[in-house]
C-alpha cells in the first residue's frame, strides 16, 4: 500500500509547537513592561495642563515670588477638583527651586518627561505626578511639574512585574506544562503502538492500532497504517502455517492406520517378530506426536474465539481428579488448593489441556508430592504448580522448555521424556487467554511453573 504524502509531519509539529511555545512565553514577558508604560504613563490632559499653566500665569505676573522666602510654600495652596495640587518650579538645570527636597518619584519622573519630549503624566503607587509645562521669566527657561495624591488599584499583570522571579519560576512552569502536553499529544498514539506491537510479540495475533490513531495525517498515521498491514500479514501467514500443520499432521494418519492394519494382520499370522514390535512402538510414537501437533494447531487456531466466564475449580476438576489419580498410583501426594468463587473468561479445552499436560509432567519429575495452587487479585489469576522433583539445573533452559520439540539437557529419555510438546501446548493455551507461563526453580528444591490468566 502506497502512503500518501502530507505536509502535516512530524518536524513541522515539533518545530511549530515549541517554537510557538517559546515565543509566547517570550512575547508575554516582554510585554509586560510596555503594558506597565501603557497603563502608567500618557499624555497630560487639558485640565492638568491648565492647571500647570495659571500656576505659570501668576508666577510670570508676579516675577518678585522667585526672589522671596515665600517660593517655598508657594506649592501648598493650589488645588484641583478639591485634592490638594502639589506644585513644583524647576529652573534650567532641574533644580526644584520651591522645595528643599525632592522626592525620587519627582526626579525619576523629570527623567520620564525628558525622554518623551512632551508633557505626561505617569501614575506612580501613590500618587500622580504630570508637566512639564515650560515657560521663560526675565530671559530664563523654567518649568513646572505637577502633584497630586492619588492611589489608584494597581492591575493584576502589576504582581508579575514587581516579583521577577516569582515571574521567571511561573514562565518555566508555564512553558514546561505547554511543552508537557504537546509531548502528551505526541506520545499518545506512540504509546498505543507500543502496547500494540507488545501484544502482538506476545502471540495476540489479533492486535491491532487503534482507528484514532490510524487516521492521524502525519507520520505516526503513517506508521500505525503500515502496523496494521504488517500485522494483518503476520496473522495470515501464521494462520496458514497452522493450517499448513493441522493438514500434515491428518494426512500422515492414513498412511500410519494402514502401517498399524498391516502389523496387526501380520500378528494374526503369526509373524510376530522383534522388529515388528519395534515397528509398532514406533508407529504408536507416531501416532501421539501427530495428535500433539494437531492439538497444538487446534489450540492457536481457535484462539480469537470469544471466551465465556467459567468456574476455574469446576473446568478443571475432572482433570484434578484424573491428576489425583495418577499420582496415587506412583506413590505420590497432590495437594490441591483452588477456591470455587474463581471465575474469569477461559477456554475450557486448551486451558484444560495446558493443566493436564503441566501437572503429568510434575507427578513424572516429582519425588514425593506436588502442589496445585490458584489465586485471584484485582487483575488477574494466578496458577502455580509446583513440584520437588530435580529442577531444571541450567538456567536457560527455563524459558526454552515452552518451545515445541525442545527437551531440556537434565530431561529423561525419549521413552519418557515425551516429544517436547506438551509444554509448548500448555503455553499457546495460555498465550490464547492473553496470559503468561514462566518456570523457575524452587529455593529447596523442584520446579514451579506460574500461569498468569487476565480477568478481561
Amino acid at each position: 500500500m502506497q502512503l500518501r504524502k502530507n505536509p502535516n509531519n512530524i518536524f513541522v509539529k515539533l518545530l511549530l509547537g515549541f517554537w510557538l511555545c517559546s515565543s509566547l512565553i517570550i512575547a508575554l514577558i516582554g510585554l509586560l513592561p510596555l503594558m506597565q508604560q501603557n497603563h502608567d504613563q500618557s499624555a497630560i490632559p487639558y485640565p492638568l495642563e491648565r492647571l500647570l499653566e495659571k500656576s505659570a500665569k501668576r508666577i510670570s505676573q508676579n516675577p518678585q515670588i522667585l526672589e522671596s522666602d515665600k517660593l517655598k510654600h508657594w506649592s501648598r495652596f493650589k488645588e484641583f477638583k478639591g485634592r490638594p495640587a502639589r506644585i513644583y518650579l524647576v529652573d534650567e538645570y532641574g533644580k526644584v527651586l520651591n522645595s528643599h527636597k525632592s522626592s525620587r518619584s519627582l526626579r525619576r519622573f523629570m527623567l520620564l518627561a525628558d525622554e518623551a519630549g512632551e508633557p505626561i503624566k505617569h501614575q506612580f503607587r501613590d500618587e500622580l505626578i504630570f508637566g512639564p509645562y515650560n515657560f521663560e521669566i526675565g530671559g530664563k527657561p523654567y518649568s513646572l511639574f505637577g502633584r497630586l495624591p492619588e492611589h489608584h488599584p494597581r492591575p493584576w499583570f502589576f504582581f508579575f512585574i514587581d516579583n521577577k522571579i516569582l515571574t521567571l519560576s511561573i514562565a518555566i512552569l508555564l512553558s514546561g506544562l505547554l511543552c508537557g502536553l504537546f509531548a502528551w499529544h505526541l506520545g499518545k498514539p506512540l504509546r498505543s503502538l507500543k502496547r500494540s506491537a507488545d501484544a502482538l510479540a506476545d502471540g495476540d495475533l489479533s492486535s491491532r492500532v487503534d482507528m484514532a490513531t490510524v487516521k492521524r495525517n502525519d507520520e505516526i498515521g503513517q506508521l500505525a497504517q503500515a502496523f496494521n498491514s504488517m500485522a494483518d500479514s503476520v496473522e495470515d501467514m501464521v494462520k496458514s502455517q497452522q493450517r499448513l500443520i493441522s493438514d500434515i499432521s491428518h494426512e500422515l494418519r492414513t498412511p500410519l492406520t494402514r502401517l498399524k492394519l498391516s502389523l496387526a494382520l501380520s500378528r494374526k499370522k503369526g509373524q510376530e517378530t522383534a522388529e515388528t514390535e519395534r515397528i509398532e512402538y514406533e508407529a504408536d510414537q507416531l501416532e501421539q506426536m501427530i495428535a500433539e501437533l494437531l492439538e497444538l494447531s487446534r489450540v492457536k487456531l481457535n484462539a480469537n474465539d470469544n471466551k465465556p466466564k467459567l468456574e476455574l475449580a469446576e473446568i478443571l476438576s475432572q482433570i484434578l481428579d484424573d491428576a489425583d489419580f495418577e499420582a496415587q498410583q506412583q506413590q505420590k501426594q497432590l495437594h490441591i488448593d483452588i477456591d470455587e468463587s474463581i471465575v474469569l473468561p477461559l477456554y475450557p479445552r486448551p486451558l484444560c489441556r495446558a493443566v493436564e499436560n503441566l501437572l503429568r509432567n510434575a507427578i513424572r519429575y516429582a519425588n514425593t508430592q506436588v502442589s496445585i495452587q490458584a489465586m485471584m487479585d484485582t487483575t488477574a489469576v494466578q496458577i502455580e504448580i509446583i513440584d520437588d522433583g530435580p529442577g531444571i539445573s541450567n538456567e536457560a533452559d527455563l524459558e526454552a522448555i515452552f518451545k515445541p520439540f525442545y527437551r531440556p539437557q537434565s530431561a529423561r529419555e525419549r521413552e519418557s521424556g515425551g516429544w517436547g510438546l506438551g509444554l509448548a501446548i500448555a503455553k499457546a493455551a495460555v498465550q490464547a487467554h492473553q496470559g503468561k507461563i514462566s518456570a523457575e526453580n524452587n529455593q529447596q528444591a523442584g520446579l514451579k511453573i506460574t500461569i498468569s490468566l487476565p480477568l478481561q
